[in-house]
């Protein structure tokens, strides 16, 4: 079986996706032939400065073309199952500071596509496709990401409304190569949060974690993340998307350290990204109610990642995460009740308030997911995938149980919802701030395959804790 850096080794897929994507087209084009047209992300300059903007690709011209050049274009004619990259001409200026540019004969060694073109020839390209189909092909692009000079001239029809949905709808369905890619961020983001583990021993400030995590990934070959990381520690692990990272591991008050670090960071690899969770002792042993939490949470994501395979519907999934939640609630006194009428009372959703996850691709919250924000059925309302998955696609399982003041005090002052919670027992539990436990599996026909290799086992955890706290 070929490693992940054998099979990575390779061109990136971009004519199998763009056959793909073809295919998703045909209802629209009517029997027409079809070609699509995709431009890269544009050099933007910073608002009143000379340098320029961060650059990410979009993504849609990533998944044809697997080109992470800026100012760059590419034509897909399904007829002919010919691709063709357009690249920016050399600008004698620009070289002076960055450089030659990318010749056409590199590109066609580095990238799956059949000619490589100046972008001055694009339209004299397009114009030439549609001569050559009689002017009955349509032309399909995305609207507001075709610049004003490239003309559909010829073509019978232009459509700007059909292909991000199907690009979209393909790209849920990963192929071998992607896997790989998603794989490699996984590896990365592994070696990065135990790095985290092992600096939160010592560290006064959650930036410091943080540094680490992105100075692990850049050295792995993750020069991007896939997200700001989330570093939390105590309390601030309640907050779902903690935003600051710049708290003291040490609690004032107490003048003790704040027990755990709830950390959810995830490296981007070749445009693909990684999405871990994970929760570590600030001193290192959990303490008693953060183990019993992480015992809770551990159990609800295992039980759901072994109810996942091709066709599972993901709301029952969700919905069996908080049926473990209740259960492990009730068992520490913090719940009170019957199981099936916590549930119908959606009570756990004050402790267990977002969905289980989400589809993972070349975006963080990966396409195709089909959520209905609008559900007025609060466990289900946010829920990033809805409906059944298929195989080959990978989504995150991050059940979580947290202790956030805000969200769990509505429940504490509502005449019908009080009694199902014990305010005395709970008190125990604030300091906990949160527990997620998230990783990313691939959906197979008759299962799944876990991605994610970043330790998890409450003993592991601890081992790699207290050996770095020496």
């Amino acid at each position: 079986m070929a490693t992940v850096d054998a099979i990575i080794a390779g061109k990136y897929p971009a004519k199998a996706h763009a056959r793909r994507v073809a295919q998703q087209l045909e209802t629209h084009a009517n029997g027409s032939p079809t070609v699509v047209y995709l431009e890269a992300q544009k050099t933007r300059m910073i608002e009143d400065n000379d340098e320029p903007m961060p650059f990410r690709q979009r993504r849609p011209f990533f998944y044809l073309s697997g080109c992470l050049l800026p100012d760059s274009s590419l034509v897909y004619n399904a007829s002919t199952d010919e691709l063709t990259l357009f690249l920016p001409a050399t600008d004698p200026e620009d070289v002076i500071w960055s450089g030659l540019p990318l010749s056409a004969t590199e590109a066609l060694e580095l990238y799956d596509v059949d000619r490589v073109q100046a972008t001055p020839d694009v339209n004299a390209t397009l114009s030439s496709i549609a001569t050559a189909h009689g002017g009955k092909a349509v032309a399909f692009a995305i609207a507001d990401q075709v610049s004003d000079e490239t003309k559909f001239n010829g073509f019978a029809a232009t459509n700007l409304t059909a292909l991000k949905g199907a690009i979209e709808t393909t790209r849920v369905v990963k192929d071998g190569y992607e896997i790989a890619l998603l794989r490699k961020a996984n590896d990365i983001t592994a070696q990065a949060h135990i790095a985290a583990l092992r600096k939160s021993q010592s560290a006064t400030n959650e930036r410091e974690i943080e540094s680490v995590i992105i100075a692990t990934c850049i050295a792995h070959g993750a020069r991007e993340q896939s997200y700001h990381p989330i570093v939390a520690c105590g309390e601030n692990g309640a907050t779902l998307h903690y935003p600051k990272n710049n708290a003291d591991t040490i609690d004032i008050a107490t003048k003790k350290r704040k027990g755990n670090v709830l950390i959810d960071a995830g490296g981007e690899y070749r445009t693909y990204c990684a999405d871990i969770t994970r929760v570590f002792p600030l001193e290192g042993r959990f303490p008693m109610e953060t183990r019993q939490i992480y015992k809770i949470v551990l159990q609800m994501q295992a039980e759901c990642i072994a109810m996942l395979k091709e066709g599972v519907q993901w709301e029952d999934v969700h919905a069996h995460a908080h049926r473990v939640a209740i259960d492990g609630l009730l068992e520490l006194g913090i719940l009170r009740g019957s199981k099936e009428e916590l549930f119908e009372k959606r009570v756990s959703v004050a402790f267990f308030p977002h969905g289980l996850g989400h589809y993972l691709g070349m975006d963080t919250h990966d396409t195709g997911g089909n959520p209905n924000y609008e559900d007025k059925d609060s466990m289900f309302k946010y829920l990033r995938v809805r409906g059944r998955l298929p195989a080959g696609s990978v989504v995150t399982v991050e059940p979580g149980i947290y202790f956030c003041r805000f969200i769990i005090q509505p429940y504490l002052d509502s005449a019908e919802l009080n009694k199902y919670i014990d305010s005395s027992v709970l008190e125990k539990y604030w300091g906990v701030g949160g527990v997620r436990i998230e990783d990313n599996l691939h959906v197979t026909r008759d299962g799944y395959e876990n991605l994610t290799t970043a330790p998890k086992a409450i003993e592991e955890i601890e081992s790699l804790a207290c050996q770095a706290a020496c």
